[in-house]
């Protein structure tokens, strides 16, 4: 609570806040534009349906349903991250580029946009395309793609935009945000949703079992978003001129999800494609199989949603956690692990401990992905089946990371003020 009073007390922070909400509140209005020519209330009716659709509008914050110009949101940026940070890791030009410092990022960003604005391309053509049947009969249907792919891409690029503003004026990231504040504007969708169905019959009991597991599953994201293996490093004494320096005791915190909640957003946003592809491609065949096999609380579906999660979990926890340059951090500076010697033992050493961790890691996060589809399914309350546990971890580790954000920047001021 004193940090956030410290919210309304520096100036600095109470600018960045109120920038991003400023963002976010265009961000909203622009949510809520349609794309005229489409019969809304008819497209509503098919997203009330929820399954795959209704999950589909969960991270576009309902703008999908209202066919806005953001319709597409922050997907199309996700998913060119994702592509990139793939093709840096197989294509050496890339890991070159990437490994020049801060020019060699600001040239893998750009291409990062550029890529986006392909992507959104496709999509925006496969959302046209799928949506035929909705567009009004008095528009000619070639004049309505036109303007309406121009509309999207343009709206995605804005929304991409909005996120980077974000990043780099507001707090937080950009681009987790903007999912997180779609998730948030569908919560009063589907707490309608489930108060139509306790009128319809639906036992009230079977709801609270419901909350009760998602609340469950809240503060079991919570402890294991803060979990983490502390490994002790002992520093070496040695002489600096007249003063005997080093020979303390410190730990490398080794977090338990090294990616947080990264895995599980880049988990979802490749399952968009297939799911994108079954709903917007008019070929009998192909909705069969994916209405069939491939539905949103369908094993197929789940399974390859584990698959995902799993290699997501390893992936990010590769590009971003590097055992050989710590050991050598540790050994330049004259410390060591206990009880493992320097140099590549200690490497083997890190690289067990991380892997282990990212397993469990991974568990987990397949475990909060699959739980509300069980328990929703088993309750018969399905007026949350689009909700689940990738967006619950979505709220919570933003939130969390939020809060973490906000406690660095009043600790640094707080030292900055002792210093002066």
């Amino acid at each position: 609570m004193n940090n956030l009073s410290a919210i309304f007390q520096i100036p600095e922070l109470r600018k960045k806040i109120l920038y991003t909400f400023a963002i976010l509140a265009v961000y909203r209005v622009g949510s809520h534009i349609p794309i005229s020519g489409i019969n809304l209330d008819a497209l509503n009716s098919l997203f009330d349906q929820g399954g795959v659709l209704g999950f589909l509008n969960l991270f576009s914050g309902g703008a999908l349903s209202r066919f806005s110009i953001f319709a597409l949101g922050i997907l199309p940026y996700i998913n060119a991250s994702i592509i990139m940070q793939l093709m840096t890791i197989v294509w050496p030009k890339l890991k070159e580029i990437a490994e020049e410092g801060y020019q060699g990022r600001k040239q893998l960003a750009q291409i990062t946009r550029y890529l986006a604005i392909a992507l959104a391309f496709v999509q925006a053509t496969m959302m046209v395309v799928g949506f035929k049947s909705f567009v009004s009969p008095d528009i000619s249907f070639q004049f309505f793609m036109a303007y309406a792919i121009v509309g999207l891409v343009a709206g995605a690029a804005l929304v991409m935009w909005f996120g980077e503003l974000i990043s780099e004026n507001g707090i937080g990231n950009g681009a987790s945000i903007l999912i997180f504040v779609g998730i948030i504007a569908q919560v009063p969708f589907y707490i309608k949703n489930t108060y139509v169905l306790v009128q319809g019959g639906t036992s009230p009991v079977n709801v609270a079992i419901l909350a009760a597991v998602f609340i469950g599953i809240i503060v079991s994201i919570v402890f294991v978003q803060e979990a983490e293996r502390r490994v002790t490093v002992q520093y070496a004494k040695r002489i600096v001129g007249r003063k005997m320096m080093g020979g303390q005791n410190t730990y490398i915190p080794l977090r338990l999800i090294q990616g947080g909640v990264m895995p599980i957003i880049f988990a979802s946003a490749v399952l968009q494609f297939p799911l994108m592809f079954s709903q917007y491609i008019n070929i009998e065949s192909i909705q069969n199989f994916f209405s069939t096999y491939f539905t949103y609380d369908g094993v197929v579906y789940n399974l390859f949603f584990c698959i995902l999660i799993f290699f997501f979990t390893y992936f990010y926890t590769a590009i971003t956690f590097n055992p050989q340059d710590l050991a050598e951090n540790i050994r330049k500076n004259g410390g060591f692990i206990m009880g493992v010697r320097p140099g590549r033992p200690t490497v083997e050493y890190l690289e067990k401990i991380i892997t282990k961790l990212t397993f469990v890691g991974a568990v987990f996060l397949a475990f909060v992905a699959l739980v509300p589809v069980i328990a929703s399914n088993l309750t018969n309350v399905t007026s949350f089946m689009g909700l689940g546990g990738t967006a619950l971890l979505i709220m919570v580790g933003v939130a969390m990371d939020l809060v973490k954000q906000i406690d660095t920047f009043v600790i640094a001021k707080r030292y900055e003020g002792l210093t002066k």
